[in-house]
């Protein structure tokens, strides 16, 4: 048995490929670096972090990007020596794809395709040599936002560029329906089978297949469509918005898919009826994650099991990886691959040694478009606990300390000012004070603990002496139920001179986080 998400927190649009006993997995990162996260298993259930497939700033360029812009659904495959990782950078640059002989890294610089447009690229090599690469798009002259259709076009592997005629082969199944996205192909059994999933990356997704004769189609839908969808199922089911899968076949023949889905939690199961009235009363704060279940086949095509979070696991011996520390000195040459910066870094404005992280303190702050001086790790429990030491001594607007942050405009900082510690949660782009103390000296203990959709924030000036700073705050500010966009909530260290030049630095002599 194993247990679902396989990938908690923040982890959407997974694809995965093997090579020979080994399984590697990407997700989608949007405006944070580095980009793509990476991982390996054996086993399909136990992952482990490689590091990042973009993790050089020459690589992606995300200045300015907005909240929930950025690096959208990579595609991870291997052929023939070389893996290959294509993707989208919203909202203007376009597809690119970056290729490696060690799924660590290094990876080449992007290889880019302005002839193409849309998002969601995927390739595929065929028996006979011959590579493809798909793609979604909204159509010319659309009726509606999310009328699109997916393409297709060869790809030349020798110089990576697109030859011979384009194909429009899919658009969604549904009557006015949206988003057919996240496409995919495969050959199984002598046939092409294209997977994509439609009605957008909410709580309507759903996942539609077809299959053709030839790679150019024409594919015919199965007739039992959606094969894997929770849309039916309605706004309180715990697993919610299942869809842009991929699929992959073990050594041993089983097939198995990873996919996306949220876990709302925080409402009431017996609550109000409405849609919006459940909306309101629950929250994603994980964002959509990673989850596992299995697939056979039936009359050609492919049969989801349901997604649940206990689940028969694949016929393959469990390799969990050795457990990290919870407690992060920031000891090591660099930081870990946990760790991320809020758009591109373009200098070096942290430096890890005995004392810990230190930021130097710049005029970029978490609340704009910006790389402000900030790392950043993802919250993947509901129930949580983080500490931090902080060692400051601020002057004029500055501040350095703990923030949660959905977006620029919905977060909660708990922070170190020339007044003391503040506690402001902003909402709407608008900050407001809950909390304050009066703090003596440079060092300050910081923490949060989440319980469901409370969140709880205290402080200490000698350690375990420890106060409640002000009443648990409500969290559902960082669901993207609320927040909008596409992404889950992150744990951040940061520090800024809110908009003034500054000499002065930051330092955070530990962070530990543990799910409870």
């Amino acid at each position: 048995m194993f247990r679902n998400p396989v990938l908690p927190g923040f982890h959407p649009d997974p694809s995965v490929c093997r090579v020979g006993e080994d399984y590697y997995l990407v997700t989608s990162s949007f405006e944070w670096f580095p980009g793509v996260p990476i991982f390996h298993s054996t086993d399909l259930v136990n992952w482990r972090q490689l590091g990042h497939v973009l993790d050089r700033p020459g690589q992606l360029d995300l200045d300015g990007v907005r909240p929930s812009a950025g690096i959208f659904a990579p595609t991870i495959r291997h052929h023939d020596g070389v893996f290959y990782m294509i993707t989208t950078l919203m909202e203007e640059a376009g597809n690119f794809l970056v290729t490696a002989t060690d799924p660590a890294g290094p990876w080449s610089d992007p290889v880019w395709f302005p002839e193409t447009r849309g998002f969601d690229p995927s390739l595929f090599f065929d028996d006979d040599g011959r590579a493809w690469m798909c793609g979604t798009r909204e159509k010319d002259g659309k009726r509606y936002d999310g009328d699109t259709e997916i393409w297709l076009r060869e790809l030349d592997l020798a110089t990576l560029k697109l030859v011979g005629e384009e194909h429009v082969i899919w658009e969604p199944v549904q009557r006015m329906g949206i988003w057919a996205e996240g496409p995919h192909i495969y050959l199984v059994d002598g046939r092409y089978y294209l997977l994509a999933s439609e009605g957008g990356t909410a709580e309507d997704h759903a996942v539609m297949v077809a299959r053709a004769d030839q790679i150019t189609g024409p594919y015919l839908p199965n007739p039992r469509n959606p094969i894997l969808t929770h849309r039916h199922l309605g706004l309180r089911y715990p697993i919610t918005s299942t869809g842009h899968p991929d699929l992959v076949q073990t050594q041993d023949g089983e097939w198995w898919s990873v996919l996306l889905a949220t876990r709302p939690y925080g409402g009431s199961a017996h609550g109000p009826a409405t849609m919006a009235a459940v909306r309101a009363e629950s929250g994603y704060n994980l964002g959509r994650e990673t989850f596992l279940t299995s697939v056979r086949w039936e009359d050609g095509w492919p049969v989801y099991d349901m997604v649940g979070f206990e689940m028969p696991g694949p016929a393959l011996p469990a390799v969990p990886w050795p457990a990290d520390p919870s407690c992060d000195h920031f000891d090591a040459a660099a930081l870990g691959p946990v760790w991320n910066h809020l758009r591109t870094p373009r200098e070096p404005y942290w430096s890890l040694s005995e004392q810990g992280l230190t930021l130097a303190l710049r005029p970029e702050s978490p609340t704009e478009w910006a790389n402000p001086s900030l790392v950043a790790r993802r919250q993947q429990h509901q129930d949580f606990v983080a500490y931090t030491v902080l060692r400051f001594d601020p002057a004029g607007a500055e501040q350095a300390g703990l923030a949660l942050i959905q977006n620029d405009q919905f977060q909660i900082r708990l922070f170190r000012s020339v007044r003391g510690l503040e506690l402001v949660r902003r909402a709407g782009g608008e900050d407001t004070v809950v909390a304050t103390a009066g703090v003596a000296g440079e060092r300050v203990f910081l923490g949060v603990q989440a319980t469901g959709q409370d969140y709880a924030f205290r402080y200490a000036v000698e350690p375990g002496e420890w106060r409640e700073l002000g009443e648990p705050l409500d969290g559902r500010i960082l669901s993207s139920t609320t927040a909008g966009g596409f992404i889950g909530a992150m744990i951040a260290l940061y520090a800024t001179s809110n908009g003034t030049p500054s000499g002065n630095t930051a330092t955070f002599g530990w962070f530990d986080y543990r799910g409870l």
